[in-house]
């Protein structure tokens, strides 16, 4: 053992994508970044690379848990060439339990490995569901350094990091899949600082990047020092690998003040998460696109935005569907925003549809005659999408699913929803954003990408003569804020009514719409979480459901 190694070590942290169940490819991934790390002592991958995360019940499977053992041996094995050491997440199976497991290798040699302890069975977590908890994790020895890898949520509770500290680790690597969602990296930061100020160790927090179904992950990884400072921060929603430069002394360890990427905030944060989340979504799955209704309003609009940014204008197809009712205003909005975006814009009138089914069903009328139009748009749009191949993008917002304003096997038929956890006051806020700004990233135009009328004129389903939707709901402003303390916050009716300054009996009524609801939400299509409470892995309410806070 040398000075210089004992009181030196570059370690490469490296936020990487992922593809759940894909353990060859994932492996490649891991040793292809690896032969980049130039100079590095360690190189660090993301919680459970090797399998992707979260696995699910992938990890149930006896055989897929054998093949990620192997696929760890066989990375292990790879170290033999006389590069660095690495780091990296796989599956352990020991007397009939599985384990979220972390691995360190050198020279062909598996070094150490640690076990999850602390397993999140929350919100979008369910690992108490696959996993069985390891042991309090002892640090780990390298080169004659000790350092400490409390997993994920390991560091979200006090006791793994005390532990690691009192057991004599100089340092703690975190690696993480941690989902994006709002302020989620102010939080992480917050925490992280917590557990400096308790242990007075550095901390390097890893996180992965990328979409996987409903969850974006978006890096943003960084060191903190044992006296509180930022030392490093890596970009977010990027694939990243930068070297840290780490030192002991009398003083104990510490990482080497560094670059500091600037981190996207509101309401950047929330659209390039649906840009990720989607375009992952996509790519991973085989369409070569996604066709959307663009029907002149901001919805459709924001999503069309959102695909163009995502895959690019060639990749994105949107389809005009105008009935009787629909006005000479919104073709004309729904065909400059397509020349806006720079993407296939076609007009196919349901009206000879209508008809036919007017004559079937003998004049229907009200609300059946509504969802008819709003169902022969989705026929048509899933034929184009049979044709084609191009997936089914919905266009729904959080405010419209959550009171059940939403028609099934209507314009909630589809493959995904960029908009799913957007309320609409969350649309209104993007579509403002992206028309002054372009996106890091990016494959649309500079400039707006929808013409202004869009934004400001009354949102209408244009379902009936002189629809508003305002006609059958309160004001978004005022709608969105009922919608965030009783679903985001889960408060009663009566805490709501007076947080928002609505009269309590419309509270009421909006829980028993939100509550209604729910046997649609269960059919609805997979979409972008943003949010504390999504609709989909965080909340999950009964169908038949006889429990009301209101009166």
């Amino acid at each position: 053992m040398t000075a210089a190694a004992a009181n030196n070590l570059t370690i490469a942290l490296a936020q990487l994508n992922q593809r759940v169940g894909d353990i060859a490819g994932n492996m490649a991934a891991m040793l292809g970044w690896r032969a980049k790390a130039k100079g590095a002592d360690i190189v660090m991958f993301p919680e459970l690379q090797m399998t992707g995360y979260p696995p699910e019940d992938l990890a149930l499977k006896p055989e897929f848990v054998r093949r990620a053992m192997n696929g760890s041996e066989r990375l292990i094995d790879a170290t033999a060439d006389g590069g660095p050491a690495i780091l990296f997440g796989s599956l352990h199976a020991e007397e009939g339990k599985v384990y979220n497991a972390y691995l360190l290798a050198e020279g062909g040699k598996l070094l150490a490995r640690r076990l999850k302890r602390e397993l999140p069975n929350y919100g979008t977590f369910d690992e108490k569901r696959v996993f069985a908890a390891g042991p309090l994790p002892e640090p780990v020895e390298f080169r004659g350094v000790k350092f400490g890898i409390p997993i994920c949520e390991d560091i979200w509770l006090e006791t793994v990091c005390a532990h690691l500290k009192e057991a004599g680790a100089q340092f703690l690597l975190v690696p993480n899949g941690s989902p994006y969602e709002l302020d989620k990296d102010e939080k992480r930061i917050r925490l992280v600082e917590r557990r400096v100020t308790e242990t007075g160790l550095p901390i390097a927090y890893l996180n992965r990047v990328g979409g996987q179904d409903e969850l974006v992950f978006e890096g943003a990884s960084f060191v903190i020092n044992g006296d509180g400072e930022l030392a490093v921060h890596l970009p977010d929603f990027e694939e990243a690998m930068w070297l840290t430069m780490w030192s002991g002394g009398a003083n104990g360890w510490r990482c080497e003040d560094g670059r500091k990427a600037r981190v996207a905030r509101f309401p950047e944060d929330v659209y390039r998460a649906m840009m990720m989340g989607l375009r992952d979504y996509v790519n991973s799955n085989g369409f070569p696109g996604v066709i959307l209704g663009l029907s002149g309003g901001i919805d459709s609009a924001l999503s069309a935005a959102v695909a163009v940014d995502a895959l690019g204008p060639d990749r994105v197809h949107c389809v005009m569907m105008p009935s009787k009712y629909t006005s000479s205003e919104s073709l004309y909005d729904a065909e400059n925003c397509a020349k806006l975006l720079g993407c296939r814009h076609d007009v196919i009138a349901i009206v000879p549809g209508v008809d036919a089914l007017d004559v079937m069903l003998d004049g229907p009328v009200g609300l059946p005659a509504e969802n008819i139009q709003s169902r022969l748009r989705m026929v048509t749009l899933m034929a184009l999408s049979n044709r084609d191949g191009a997936m089914l993008l919905t266009t729904g917002n959080k405010s419209e699913m959550s009171v059940g304003y939403a028609t099934l096997y209507g314009d909630m038929a589809g493959g995904y929803s960029v908009l799913k956890d957007a309320y609409k006051s969350t649309v209104f806020t993007l579509s403002k954003w992206r028309n002054a700004n372009r996106p890091e990233g990016g494959l649309g135009p500079d400039g707006p990408v929808m013409p202004e009328r869009v934004i400001t004129k009354p949102p209408s389903a244009e379902l009936r003569l002189g629809q508003k939707d305002e006609d059958s709901l309160p004001p978004y402003s005022l709608l969105d804020r009922i919608l965030d303390g009783l679903v985001e916050q889960e408060k009663s009716v009566a805490e709501v009514a007076e947080m928002s300054g609505a009269d309590e009996a419309l509270v009421a009524d909006i829980e028993r719409k939100v509550l209604r609801a729910e046997y649609k939400r269960r059919q609805a299509p997979p979409g972008v979480k943003i949010g504390v409470r999504n609709f989909g892995r965080d909340r999950r309410y009964p169908i038949t459901n006889f429990f009301h806070t209101g009166k």
